[in-house]
């Protein structure tokens, strides 16, 4: 069974609601058909109504209701006032008057964060036809805020994106499923925010296949083959994330813990060390996850975007993202090549992260109003 169809049937047994602000692109109705035709729960599309329908007839899809999809016009919505006032609340939004918020909230984008934001849907896919300054990351960080990565006050988690990559007929990562980090966010991330990566990226691992994530952070030198400051800074950063896993898989294996993991992580590692048996047992031969990481954590936005694209297009890998971890809802903004079997799959893989919300953002319901 491919990985995504293992998604499906567990969301069948627990469907969500996924919010999708381009509600006309023929793409996502595409998806969201699937989605609904599957019984993977309710696509909500947003947009003016007769526009989202007369795309629909356009591809052949009928009537949208009937078939359990959703339309909502922001701009008609009987919701647009209750999000203007809770916008003008924000500290960033004080200065907006009614006109304003309603520009704003009437944007498919802002709408459809703020609709997460109150339980009215319970995962946001968007992106597909905007440039990434446009996208959906803005609104998600302005209106959802990032969770704590502990509860703790003042310690905020770091925002990424994760990627699953599924190779057909590869023996590589977990039954040729590899994720992928962070191929979408931060550009030059430090020590604390790869370790972050790493960690969060374990953690969704974990959450996702349930099976023991081991986590590689990439590098062109394996255990100090080369002494660089960028070496240096991956090495050091999979000693911190090592050290928190650590901590975490204890936590987990008291009786009673609730949130157990099973996470191992190393670096520095090259990219065929980290996958590779062979090389690893030449090259690392005490690790614990050379040869058979599941989890490829770059060491910057560079390296990690080119290399998903690549295995998009020279490995024939079905590529899901980028999932937006470290937020408070689950959110994932697409890349503008993305099909609408791509955009299926990550809506679907969004379903199956709410349905672990709770356990894991414990520090925050799903429900809070802003403050």
């Amino acid at each position: 069974m491919r990985f995504i169809e293992s998604v499906f049937e567990v969301l069948r047994r627990h469907p969500k609601r996924i919010v999708f602000p381009e509600g006309a692109e023929p793409r996502v109705l595409r998806a969201a058909h699937e989605y609904a035709r599957l019984g993977l729960g309710a696509p909500i599309l947003l947009g003016p109504r007769d526009t989202v329908q007369a795309a629909a007839n356009d591809l052949g899809l009928g009537d949208l209701q009937l078939v359990g999809i959703g339309v909502v016009d922001p701009a008609t919505s009987h919701e647009l006032p209750r999000f203007c006032e809770q916008l003008e609340k924000l500290e960033r939004y004080k200065h907006y008057g009614f006109s304003d918020a309603r520009a704003l909230m009437t944007q498919p984008t802002y709408f459809g964060a703020m609709m997460l934001q109150y339980g009215l849907a319970d995962a946001l896919v968007g992106g597909a036809t905007e440039s990434p300054a446009a996208g959906v990351l803005r609104p998600l960080l302005q209106l959802l805020k990032p969770v704590t990565a502990t509860g703790a006050a003042g310690e905020k988690r770091t925002v990424f994106g994760c990627t699953v990559a599924e190779l057909p007929d590869r023996p590589y990562g977990d039954d040729g499923v590899l994720f992928l980090a962070d191929c979408a966010v931060i550009p030059e991330p430090d020590v604390a925010q790869l370790a972050a990566i790493a960690l969060g990226s374990a953690q969704f691992f974990c959450r996702l296949r349930g099976r023991r994530a081991r986590v590689a952070l990439l590098s062109f030198s394996t255990k100090g083959s080369a002494k660089t400051p960028a070496t240096l800074r991956v090495a050091a950063a999979a000693a911190l994330a090592k050290q928190r896993a650590d901590a975490l898989n204890a936590a987990g294996s008291r009786p009673g813990a609730g949130n157990s993991m099973d996470i191992e992580i190393d670096g520095e590692l090259q990219a065929d060390t980290a996958i590779d048996l062979g090389l690893a047992a030449r090259k690392a031969p005490d690790s614990r996850v050379a040869g058979q990481a599941n989890v490829l954590v770059f060491p910057d936005l560079n390296s990690g975007n080119i290399a998903s694209k690549l295995l998009a297009y020279c490995a024939s890998a079905h590529i899901y993202g980028q999932i937006l971890l470290g937020l408070a809802h689950p959110a994932a903004e697409m890349s503008r090549g993305a099909t609408a079997e791509t955009i299926l799959g990550v809506a679907a893989i969004l379903g199956l992260q709410a349905n672990e919300y709770r356990t894991l953002y414990p520090a925050r319901e799903p429900n809070t109003p802003l403050q």
